[in-house]
């Protein structure tokens, strides 16, 4: 074989290779779990998120870099590993004592040219920037609000700032969800304590829901026996008002009578004066005229009309002396 042929084969085959190289790299598929950053001479230049077949620049003018569109999940607090007696992340509250918290992160990756090139470990800054985002809540919390009904308030206000701390970082790394699993006290002797402190809270909360509750019916029997006296004496105010428009109105005929007849209306009152005064005496209306004497018994008895001399006058009075 000549040096000829021999240039001729070598040529053919490093084209055949150079064709085998253009056509391996120039296509590549991205899975339906999967997001591809296209690099061009080592600049990151689009991301494909369309799952599929897919042109790009043979090797070694562009390379195509793959990662998971999958949520994943950051668990910061308790050790994953199997021993019992593996480190938990402790933590002081704002009132200066120690809790242990557990927390999940529900992360993705928003910007694959970001999680790739930006950064060197991506995944260390999320989880020191979970760290400091949990530390700074709980250190601004009181232990009460850890432990018991503060938990939602705080695991909020660590999503809030794990967020914002991701965006200012630029680590292509897209927050979803936080999660506070659990906050406890370091020790079984700690918690018992709190347990003790907890109960003497309930039972001071159950009493002083039981003095409202007693003040309030107290508050409502006053509030009613208010409104009855109230009632009572709307109730007296009527009948008096009643009572002296009547005594007005029998005044104004008493007054008219006397205006028409005022001799008879004067002897009249005298007369009715007279039975309140000595309800129990007998009152005679007596005429003399001359031998003769006539009187009106006003006993109850029957008002008869009678007429007797001055001697059976006498008599009927010794009778009445005896």
């Amino acid at each position: 074989m000549t040096l000829k042929q021999i240039y001729t084969w070598l040529a053919i085959v490093v084209s055949v290779g150079l064709l085998a190289i253009i056509g391996l790299t120039s296509w590549f598929t991205v899975d339906e779990s999967e997001q591809a950053v296209i690099v061009t001479f080592g600049n990151a230049d689009e991301a494909v998120t369309d799952s599929g077949l897919h042109f790009k620049m043979p090797w070694p003018i562009q390379e195509v870099h793959k990662v998971s569109k999958e949520t994943f999940s950051l668990n910061f607090g308790y050790s994953q590993k199997s021993d019992k007696n593996a480190d938990t992340v402790r933590m002081i509250t704002g009132d200066e004592n120690i809790v242990q918290a557990d927390l999940v992160v529900q992360w993705k990756i928003a910007e694959p040219d970001k999680y790739l090139f930006e950064s060197t470990d991506p995944n260390q800054i999320l989880y020191n920037a979970t760290s400091a985002s949990l530390r700074s809540i709980i250190g601004s919390s009181t232990i009460d609000e850890a432990l018991t009904d503060g938990k939602a308030q705080i695991e909020n206000e660590v999503r809030e700032l794990l967020v914002e701390l991701i965006e200012d970082y630029q680590i292509g790394i897209s927050v979803s969800d936080v999660k506070l699993q659990e906050v406890d006290l370091p020790n079984e002797e700690v918690r018992q304590a709190f347990m003790k402190v907890t109960d003497a809270r309930e039972t001071m909360n159950t009493k002083k829901n039981e003095a409202e509750k007693y003040e309030n019916q107290q508050t409502e029997e006053a509030l009613g026996e208010k409104d009855a006296i109230i009632s009572r004496a709307e109730g007296d105010k009527v009948e008096r008002i009643e009572e002296a428009r009547g005594n007005v109105a029998a005044f104004n005929a008493l007054y008219e009578a006397y205006q028409s007849n005022p001799a008879v209306t004067r002897q009249r009152l005298v007369m009715e004066t007279l039975e309140k005064v000595l309800p129990e005496a007998n009152v005679y209306i007596m005429n003399d005229d001359g031998n003769t004497i006539k009187y009106l018994p006003l006993n109850g008895n029957g008002n008869q009309l009678k007429t007797v001399t001055p001697e059976s006058s006498d008599t009927e009075k010794g009778d009445q002396d005896e």
